[in-house]
């Protein structure tokens, strides 16, 4: 039943594959089967064209989608890079440490051979720096690795 259906489509397997794929893109999180949908779509539209010549084998066909494939996603992976490189008006968005850079507040526990504590909001945060005690007022002046770095304010 399966084989007759797909060879009464023909060409238009190539299509019905590139819509499921870029439908399954919209339900399933990531970019990835965009890529792939997109070349299936290419494909059919290359099988309608070159359906009736001789050497437009099923063989050829995936070798053609393959190809495709790979060349969307790397374009694709190239256009995503792109667009993080570009200037934005929130440059620390979703970057919540980095933000923290430049406040002051008091220590929550002290500094003792270089770590401690700081409460900057709701959330305590691992500090390092000079040796200081409970209470001393920091500023913080980078975050790295985890840990923001403070110096006596």
């Amino acid at each position: 039943m399966l084989i007759g259906i797909f060879s009464e489509l023909g060409p238009w397997n190539w299509m019905l594959l590139g819509f499921i794929l870029l439908a399954l893109e919209i339900l399933v999180p990531g970019v990835f089967l965009l890529w792939i949908g997109i070349a299936a779509v290419l494909t059919g539209a290359l099988s309608l064209q070159l359906w009736d010549v001789g050497f437009w084998t099923w063989q050829v066909q995936v070798l053609v989608f393959l190809a495709l494939s790979l060349v969307s996603a790397y374009v694709g992976k190239r256009l995503m890079d792109s667009r993080r490189d570009q200037e934005t008006d929130e440059p620390l968005l979703n970057r919540r440490m980095e933000q923290l850079v430049g406040r002051t507040a008091a220590l929550e526990e002290p500094i003792r051979e270089g770590r401690g504590r700081i409460r900057l909001g709701d959330t305590v945060w691992r500090v390092i720096g000079p040796d200081l005690p409970a209470g001393a007022r920091v500023r913080v002046v980078a975050a790295k690795d985890g840990e923001l770095q403070v110096e006596q304010a």
